[in-house]
């Protein structure tokens, strides 16, 4: 049995991958420093599949507790989520999103070199396209970043290319993910982010939980159907199926590869209003305001590679993704503190 090394497991995308690692026979080993997740992912994963996996509290900047973890289990390849993920933060603090992002990623690296295991799946992102010139995406577009976020995720890139480049025993899967949002349809795991949300969805449900007054929407005059961003959103479940596609590609793949995760269908921020308030019954009161800097109008995949090279595509609909939101969030208004 294949065991596999997810960094930032507990975290939102984390915690759903472990639970289709898990439920396909694979042994997981979590690293994350809690920074941004809780704990008590553990017991809800343990729920949901029977299985407990193996967790350490350390942080991918700390060579030596990756090396003694390393030593201590044959890890055949690596799932690497873990990192700091808010772009409007990312203006703010740009030099902890530098060094725990691009840092991290590369003691990660030297550890898994000096420990013979060269494969990793990244957790990338659709921000490495910074403002596209068209829509659909392909992996074909010209790269660059309009936020340090998005430069974080390209410079690993980058970083991780270069590796390959260097030494072709690595074996590299890019994942550039699109807009994830809902929860795992059992309820018992979702987004719990702390403090003020920095994605739509959550401030959305959180809204309508009552633990907010109202959602604040950045911008109205984008050249979008209703002047709100347009994004692909992707259930959360159909990414981690897609992470778990890239893993067992892992296994027969030589080289590096880059695959965009979405449905190919763009929502606008409005639009998800509208539909969360029709499939739940909820009101969600909203104001516009100021638009964010780094924000774009229109993002949305072409996600036809994925689909010929992982046999990957989205299963779930935007109903789906919100009503599963919504039944994780109302069942834990607090979150993992509920």
């Amino acid at each position: 049995m294949e065991t596999i090394l997810v960094t930032g497991g507990t975290g939102y995308i984390g915690s759903h991958t472990v639970v289709q690692l898990l439920e396909s026979n694979y042994n997981v080993v979590i690293v994350d420093n809690l920074s941004n997740s809780s704990k008590a992912v553990l017991q809800r994963v343990e729920q949901i599949t029977g299985k407990m996996p193996t967790f350490y509290q350390a942080d991918i900047r700390d060579e030596q507790a990756l090396t003694d973890i390393f030593n201590k289990h044959k890890v055949s390849a690596v799932i690497h989520f873990a990192g700091l993920k808010a772009v409007g933060e990312s203006s703010q603090i740009p030099l902890e999103y530098y060094e725990q992002n691009i840092y991290g990623t590369l003691v990660l690296c030297q550890v898994m070199a000096k420990s013979g295991c060269k494969r990793i799946v990244f957790s990338s992102s659709a921000t490495v396209y910074g403002d596209p010139a068209s829509v659909p995406i392909t992996e074909q577009f010209p790269t660059s970043a309009t936020n340090p976020y998005g430069r974080t995720k390209l410079f690993i890139e980058h970083m991780l290319s270069d590796l390959h480049q260097s030494d072709p025993e690595w074996h590299i899967v890019l994942l550039r993910y699109f807009n994830p949002i809902g929860a795992h349809p059992s309820g018992l795991i979702g987004e719990d982010p702390k403090g003020i949300p920095n994605n739509l969805l959550p401030f959305v449900t959180q809204v309508a939980v009552g633990k907010r007054t109202h959602l604040s929407i950045f911008g109205n005059d984008y050249s979008t159907k209703d002047g709100t961003g347009v994004r692909d959103y992707i259930h959360v479940v159909d990414l981690a199926n897609a992470h778990l596609k890239a893993t067992e590609k892992l296994e027969r793949l030589t080289g590096l590869r880059k695959y965009n995760l979405g449905t190919g269908q763009g929502y606008s921020v409005l639009e998800i209003v509208m539909t969360f308030e029709r499939v739940t019954d909820e009101k969600v009161p909203y104001e516009v305001t100021e638009r964010r800097p780094g924000d774009i109008a229109e993002c949305w995949a072409d996600a036809s590679l994925a689909k010929a090279e992982l046999n990957w595509s989205a299963q779930l609909q935007l109903d789906d993704m919100l009503v599963d939101a919504w039944r994780w969030q109302s069942g834990n208004p607090d979150g993992y503190a509920s």
